[in-house]
């Protein structure tokens, strides 16, 4: 689509709700010309205190026009928000008018959609206010705003238990035993790479100690722990005693009560690895089956069956971990509505304290796209959806937290449902940026926050295990950022 603009040059804000709106379609900066049939004009002008947006859209020869206003207060930073947010919304109606479609999020386009609920709640306004504000101010649906609240009303909930020098503590194993056909995330195949393990173990040790000391000296400390990848399990279980004693002698403890470890897939869980978790006090194992269909774990690239989930959860239950997660993703290629019923029901029947939903995220670089395998309709995800949230509600489980992707199918989103007192509050910290988190690993991604603020600062590992491995100064100078920046505070 050809974009014009005038009087501005918000390209992120118009290119995000492009992505959003009208997927297919990429951003094009050249003059629209007679015969064009996908274009936008989008004009910004400022008379005295007043922003007023006008939107001309056109898309398969049918034109339509809009005009948004609001008015502009407060200091300069708070001005230009407000003007992106008229940019946006008159986009937003324009594309609507034409489309006589209302996506599920109206104009949000970002990851954590609850947070303008949390924002709203902590500055006391009424739970009715900040489930209308969502309503009215950026057109979220009814039932996507009523699901914003409570999760939005969670993060509130979990913001009261952080003080200033709390942080969070994230381990990344960037290895699988296969690479599955929806992702695109940086890990390695164990079966190709299987001599890069031990030395990014002994990375990853050394990594932890140096990062134990400086929160010491920082005066820090640290209320989750969450090591995630890739499929930690791919380790063994001498490696991950290693991985995690590491963790147990260089960081205090004392104030963490939750530790968790994403078994992730079930054909890498044994007993053996699982007596390691035990062991070293892990209070929360994941198992993400994805899917409990035959047809649908052959066409992602899974290598176990639904016996082998089974198999897995026993074995989980007989080591008797205070809390379990299973996950599963709704849109897998080669699935049904009927087949998303059966693997919800069957992780019901489980009984985890916690089962997160995904949706389907196209993302780029996944054998999804670059072998453009059929995956199922928007309409078809929608009906897996509308079938999870009221089986979950049902069955004792209430939404408590939430983020989105680019390119999800339908433009849905991924939901945490939990039981009273299950919920994993690495995953609230993290999906609502509550707090800082400290990364160790390969492609990990610091985040430091500045307590009661949405100003964040970023610092990334390398990304590939072989270059972690070779460049130890990358994360020395991450953990020294770090540490100034709480000098700082």
């Amino acid at each position: 689509m050809k974009l014009v603009f005038h009087g501005h040059d918000e390209r992120y804000v118009v290119e995000q709700s492009l992505m959003n709106l009208f997927p297919g379609e990429k951003p094009v900066y050249e003059p629209i010309v007679p015969g064009d049939s996908s274009w936008a004009v989008i004009s910004l002008a400022e008379p005295e205190d007043l922003c007023r947006v006008t939107v001309s859209l056109c898309r398969d020869g049918r034109t339509v026009e809009r005009t948004y206003e609001e008015p502009l207060s407060g200091d300069d930073f708070q001005r230009e928000g407000q003007r992106r947010h008229a940019i946006g919304a008159c986009f937003f109606l324009a594309a609507r008018d034409l489309t006589g479609v209302t996506p599920p999020w109206g104009m949000l386009t970002g990851v954590r959609p609850d947070k303008p609920v949390t924002w709203a709640l902590e500055a006391g306004k009424s739970p009715e206010a900040a489930r209308a504000y969502l309503e009215e101010h950026y057109f979220v649906t009814p039932s996507r705003a009523a699901l914003a609240l409570e999760t939005g009303a969670t993060a509130a909930q979990a913001a009261k238990r952080l003080e200033r020098r709390d942080i969070d503590v994230y381990v990344g194993i960037p290895f699988c035993p296969t690479r599955c056909a929806y992702c695109s995330f940086v890990s390695q195949s164990v079966e190709r790479s299987f001599a890069l393990v031990p030395p990014y173990v002994d990375a990853l040790c050394a990594e932890l100690t140096a990062g134990g000391e400086m929160v010491r000296r920082a005066g820090l400390r640290v209320r989750t722990f969450y090591m995630g990848g890739g499929t930690p399990t791919t380790l063994t279980a001498e490696q991950m005693d290693r991985v995690l004693t590491a963790f147990d002698t260089s960081f205090d403890r004392s104030a963490c009560p939750e530790l968790t470890v994403e078994a992730g897939r079930p054909d890498t869980i044994t007993a053996e690895k699982l007596a390691v978790l035990k062991a070293h006090g892990v209070t929360r194992v994941s198992v993400n089956p994805q899917t409990f269909e035959e047809p649908v774990l052959r066409a992602i690239g899974r290598c176990h069956t639904a016996a082998d989930i089974d198999d897995a959860m026993d074995l989980v239950a007989r080591c008797g971990f205070p809390h379990v997660n299973m996950d599963l993703i709704a849109g897998l290629l080669e699935d049904t509505a009927e087949g998303f019923r059966r693997s919800l029901d069957r992780c019901l029947h489980y009984g985890p304290d916690d089962i997160t939903v995904h949706t389907l995220a196209l993302k780029k670089g996944s054998r999804i796209l670059t072998e453009g395998l059929r995956i199922p309709a928007a309409e078809t995800v929608a009906e897996m959806l509308d079938y999870a949230a009221p089986a979950l509600r049902e069955a004792g489980y209430r939404p408590y937290y939430l983020y989105r992707q680019k390119y999800m199918s339908g433009s849905f989103e991924n939901i945490g449902w939990c039981r009273p007192g299950g919920e994993c509050w690495y995953n609230v910290d993290i999906m609502s940026e509550l707090c800082s988190i400290l990364s160790f690993g390969a492609a990990g991604s610091t985040k430091m926050v500045v307590p009661g603020t949405n100003q964040i600062q970023r610092a990334f590992n390398v990304k590939y295990p072989t270059e972690y491995i070779q460049r130890p100064e990358k994360w020395q100078a991450n953990q020294a950022a770090f540490a100034a920046f709480y000098e700082a505070l």
